[in-house]
């Protein structure tokens, strides 16, 4: 989809649709302002009278509109301007191309640049408009024999009152349509039945990724037997079960100036299918478990938003990837493994498997001497008894990432919380027969998890992010969200921004 910036005076745009903000105070914004007056005060009288009441959300279509040179008008309700944030914005924009997708339209304009967001510039209104025009086209419909009609819209135009500020939207715009693209991906990678998205599938979607990238993303696979060499029988453990063969995946990006730049890594949780292995999960909503790789597939849309973007940083991102299956081979509750760390493991679990191939990829990621590693899994369902489905658990051993994270998240508006990583939790991981167990008991189970991860963290500054709650949906609107690929690109994209803060650049 593209999205350019428009500067010109709104009434005699021309256009299938132009779409304009308004407050319940009946205070007009600027374009709309214009707009009204051009047509003989239509938007004035239409909320005067009650015809259109600008309620958050509350969308009007008008077939005509005297006086303009769109062909259609439509208004968006924003709700009183007193309350007026990123939350209300976001509400009228995914109201908005809701409304726009299902009109016979090729192209719109929208006008939400002038909407006074605190603290938000137009930088950021610009991707969180292209960022819902992404979301309100996107569909899944590989597998339907009769697909419903894809959404015609595929170019919305940002209509600008302040000239100076159409360069900061053309920016914001461009990292909007990298990141809901990613998200795009993300969202159809978890989507795939578990028959079609294995590890295998996983591996030759990087490889194209790479082939794609003209040089910018160096993909390495490791099979199993590869796995085995290097002493990684935590993650092949997890496999074991299962006819699909497990792989570790390794996806290089080198932006930096400087080959030997430390890079930030990003390590996703790539299990394709997950029934619990020997100890079995309950059959109701099973079916849900092909979502239990979302963590890789977030680190694949990130990936693809990095390509797009391409800032000026070093980036590995590896996804750890296995079928968690019960059958003769499987390891058994009460087996002892070893990891590739050298830290044996007493699996009491089958079904805590996320944390073992984890443990492998993040002791994998020392070999780079990373500036960070942010590791993103579908880990816990404590998770989600914690935080519902609105925040991703965030833990860390490093406070400055952690608040990192969280800024990015704010400005993503794909936000997390911060939970505690207490040294007062590890206990509950101990073991009578090895150096520790895969699960820590009922209580704090999000904690122990990450408590588990953390044994494998030392030499490096760690983050956690549990997207349990936040990685799909379910009931009717079932599907998988694509979080949180806009908040780790942002954290990425800060990375660049502090670089080019740094005394030397500014020399």
């Amino acid at each position: 989809m593209e999205f350019p910036v428009l500067t010109v005076n709104p009434a005699k745009v021309e256009t299938a649709c132009l779409v304009v903000p308004v407050f319940t105070d009946g205070d007009l914004l600027p374009v709309a302002a214009k707009l009204d007056d051009a047509s003989e005060r239509l938007i004035g009288q239409l909320i005067e009278r009650g015809d259109f009441a600008a309620g958050l959300g509350n969308v009007q279509l008008i077939p005509f509109a005297p006086g303009l040179a769109a062909e259609r008008l439509m208004l968006v309700g924003l709700g009183t301007r007193a309350k007026c944030n990123e939350a209300s914005l976001r509400s009228a924009l995914d109201a908005t191309f809701q409304a726009l997708v299902k009109l016979p339209l090729d192209e719109a304009v929208v006008a939400f640049g002038d909407v006074p967001v605190p603290d938000r510039d137009a930088d950021w209104k610009a991707r969180a408009t292209a960022e819902a025009a992404q979301r309100a086209i996107y569909r899944f419909s590989e597998f339907k024999s009769e697909p419903a009609p894809a959404p015609r819209l595929s170019r919305v135009s940002l209509l600008i009152s302040d000239t100076a500020e159409a360069a900061a939207s053309e920016h914001g715009a461009r990292i909007g349509r990298a990141v809901g693209d990613g998200v795009s991906y993300a969202r159809t990678l978890g989507n795939l039945p578990g028959n079609v998205c294995t590890p295998r599938y996983l591996a030759a979607q990087a490889e194209q990724l790479g082939h794609a990238s003209a040089g910018a993303l160096d993909v390495e696979i490791l099979d199993e037997q590869a796995l085995e060499v290097l002493g990684a029988h935590s993650l092949l453990s997890v496999g074991r079960g299962s006819e699909e063969p497990s792989r570790l995946i390794v996806m290089r990006y080198q932006g930096a100036d400087d080959a030997e730049e430390a890079p930030h890594v990003l390590i996703g949780k790539g299990i394709t299918f997950d029934t619990g292995g020997i100890s079995l999960k309950p059959g109701a909503d099973m079916d849900e478990m092909k979502f239990d790789m979302c963590g890789a597939a977030s680190v694949f849309g990130t990936v693809k938003s990095l390509l797009a973007l391409k800032p000026r940083i070093n980036v590995v991102a590896i996804v750890a990837s296995a079928e968690n299956m019960p059958d003769g081979r499987a390891t058994k509750p009460g087996d002892i493994i070893k990891t590739l760390k050298g830290l044996t493991v007493e699996v009491l679990n089958t079904d805590a498997e996320g944390r073992l191939v984890l443990c492998d990829a993040l002791t994998y990621a020392e070999r780079y001497q990373p500036a960070s590693v942010v590791d993103i899994a579908t880990l816990t369902g404590a998770a989600v008894i914690a935080l519902g489905h609105h925040a991703t658990g965030l833990f860390s051993n490093d406070d400055d990432l952690a608040l990192d994270l969280l800024d990015a998240g704010e400005t993503a508006w794909d936000r997390a919380w911060h939970m505690p990583l207490w040294d007062d939790y590890q206990s509950q991981l101990d073991s009578n027969f090895a150096d520790l167990a895969n699960i820590g008991g009922r209580p704090a189970g999000s904690i122990t998890a990450a408590c588990f991860l953390s044994r494998f963290t030392q030499t490096y500054p760690w983050a956690h992010l549990d997207i349990a709650g936040t990685a799909w949906a379910s009931g009717k609107q079932k599907g998988a969200s694509g979080r949180p690929v806009g908040l780790l690109t942002q954290y990425l994209l800060d990375r660049e921004a502090e670089l080019d803060e740094t005394p030397e650049k500014a020399e």
